[in-house]
């Protein structure tokens, strides 16, 4: 006698519905993506005891006939596909023929609908995915399921599920997040006949985006569009400063379908790379859009996963267009105009109230001093060639940094007399008043919209960090060779990934050679570092990088190495620092193209707005 046999359809289905019916939000999700195909323009969830006793989709699109309405809960009957090539080219949300007959299988199911050109409509009754009745009925244009008792024939199903408020917060992350892809479409969700959320539809998508997250998110969201050949990414995301505990602040979508796609998650996570902490995720509404054959939809029953044909395109697009909005969230970029500071007609400054750092003598008020004064912003000491400087006489060098100028590019006077040269050019931390230190620790400074604190550690961490890096990015940064090099002893692993690490470290100056079996030596360390410390650097930057694992990209194993360069080489807290080191560190923060944040997404600075401070004195309510 044969041991295999074919499985009754009824227990098919029930097989099938676990992996399409995983709880109460999973027949919201299919319910409602088929309202969608439909072209609905109005869509009511109406929920009970979190789904358990009753789940209804009421949509107003095209509806069926009677006999497409019994077709459709045939398992694999769909009008959305009918050729091998639909298959890899599928333009609806859904498409595989498995919802309906999955949900009735494990409820007591009905279904009302109507076509335009009828005059009545069909109604299907069913309970265990077994048809008790078919009858006509009347009813508005459209259709109406209803699940109630779900799980009712599975009860070992059925105890797994959770409590009526969980089962109910995923419904409403289900509905919100479908509210977010088609703002057109008015969606209605109650649960035990009171309405909890009910979102009309919208002519400005950003309008939805605040309604379904919540309008205190509108003045920190930073629209995104770029389009690259056949790819194009639209969408808001927040600044770094609205970060959440979780995931659930990020929505994404391909070609109008909600997934959970690991490849864009991470390209957002790495546009964000600097300004969140460990533990934090950012908050995201993105679209891309695809041609249909470069996505495979059909990956996984829930269709939350997805493949890309050009994973890497879509990968170094949404993080390049994520890294080029969120410059725009930083306050400090904010830049008056020069206009805002000059004389309409003699075109000289007017300065209300001269910038006076502590300990020091206000400037004279004599024209000489004042054009003195606004001379423009030299650049930074540690640039590329073409932009290199000497440092003026007066300024000072922070701890730990090298006091070697890169030599001077030479410009003629005919050159230099040509050379058109701004009157005024604002900063934000180089103009604010530095009123001083707080525990050796924090630089307290004054701006016109309240006080600035500065934490001076994280400050020099992101400023030796971008010094490291804009060095390489043409030419080899200076380096200083060690009168002894120093020899480093590492395990079987960690020499491995040394080896793989060496020929790139010595782009940034730092210069390790094999000496024998699991020993290196260092020879040459970028100027900037501090070489006492190198051993400690080495071995924590190859601990780092046999964390995240050597297949991650280069560049951004070596990120992580120059966060480690950076962190052992800043300034400390409870350091004390004299003012002119005080007032380079501002300098130099403000040609930091993320003076926000150190290089590991802690913030540098917090301000405390005047109109805080005088709530906190009762001078105002």
């Amino acid at each position: 006698m044969s041991k295999i046999r074919i499985l009754p359809e009824i227990l098919s289905n029930k097989i099938a519905a676990g992996e399409v019916v995983e709880r109460p939000a999973s027949v919201v999700k299919e319910l409602v993506e088929n309202a969608i195909d439909a072209d609905s323009t109005r869509i009511m969830v109406e929920i009970e005891q979190g789904g358990r006793k009753l789940i209804r989709v009421s949509d107003n699109g095209h509806g069926m006939g009677r006999d497409d309405a019994l077709l459709s809960l045939e398992r694999y009957a769909t009008s959305k596909i009918n050729k091998d090539p639909d298959l890899f080219a599928i333009r609806t949300l859904g498409f595989r023929g498995e919802a309906l007959p999955s949900i009735a299988s494990v409820s007591r199911f009905t279904l009302v609908t109507r076509e335009i050109n009828d005059d009545v409509g069909a109604r299907i009754e069913m309970a265990g995915g077994r048809i008790n009745n078919v009858s006509e009925t009347g009813a508005p244009i459209g259709t109406m399921i209803t699940v109630s008792s779900i799980f009712y024939n599975t009860p070992a199903r059925r105890k797994f599920l959770k409590s009526i408020n969980t089962e109910m917060g995923h419904i409403a992350d289900t509905i919100a997040s479908m509210a977010l892809c088609r703002p057109t479409i008015q969606f209605r969700l109650s649960h035990n006949n009171r309405i909890v959320k009910n979102w009309a539809p919208s002519a400005d998508p950003v309008d939805r985006v605040t309604d379904v997250l919540g309008s205190s998110v509108k003045k920190e969201l930073y629209a995104i569009n770029r389009s690259v050949e056949n790819l194009e990414i639209s969408g808001w995301i927040a600044s770094a400063r609205l970060n959440r505990t979780t995931a659930r602040g990020i929505y994404l979508f391909v070609n109008g379908r909600w997934v959970k796609d690991r490849v864009i998650q991470h390209a957002l996570f790495a546009g964000y790379t600097g300004r969140l902490m460990k533990g934090q995720y950012p908050v995201a509404v993105l679209f891309l859009t695809v041609p249909f054959d470069h996505v495979d939809v059909n990956v996984h029953p829930t269709k939350h996963e997805i493949r890309f044909v050009r994973q890497k395109v879509v990968h170094d697009t949404v993080r390049d267009a994520v890294e080029e909005a969120l410059k725009q969230s930083d306050p400090t970029r904010w830049q008056p105009s020069v206009l805002d500071h000059c004389d309409p007609v003699s075109q000289s400054l007017h300065l209300s109230e001269p910038w006076t750092p502590f300990n020091s003598s206000p400037p004279a008020k004599d024209r000489n001093s004042r054009e003195a004064f606004r001379q423009p912003v030299e650049p930074s000491p540690l640039k590329p060639e073409h932009e290199a400087f000497e440092p003026g006489a007066g300024e000072s060098t922070l701890p730990g940094e090298s006091t070697k100028a890169p030599q001077k590019e030479s410009v003629t006077q005919s050159e230099s007399s040509h050379r058109q040269t701004p009157l005024w050019k604002p900063r934000f931390f180089a103009d604010l008043l530095v009123i001083g230190q707080y525990k050796g620790t924090y630089i307290i400074c004054e701006s016109e919209k309240g006080l600035i604190l500065i934490d001076q550690h994280a400050a020099h961490e992101r400023i030796v960090f971008e010094q490291l890096k804009n060095q390489s990015a043409e030419h080899r940064p200076p380096a200083q060779h060690l009168l002894l090099p120093e020899t480093i002893d590492l395990g079987f692993r960690e020499a491995q990934i040394l080896e793989i690490l060496a020929p790139e470290l010595d782009l940034y100056g730092l210069e390790i050679e094999p000496f024998g079996g699991n020993t290196f030596v260092v020879k040459t360390v970028p100027s900037v570092l501090d070489s006492g410390s190198i051993s400690a650097i080495v071995s924590q930057i190859v601990e780092k990088t046999a964390e995240i694992g050597v297949d991650a990209e280069m560049s951004a194993l070596m990120d992580e190495c120059l966060m480690v360069m950076a962190c052992h080489n800043a300034i400390r807290a409870h350091q004390r620092l004299t003012d002119d080191q005080i007032k380079t560190m501002l300098k130099q923060l403000d040609r930091c193209d993320n003076p926000s944040h150190c290089p590991h997404g802690r913030p540098i600075w917090i301000q405390w707005a005047v109109k805080d401070l005088e709530k906190q004195f009762h001078r105002i309510v």
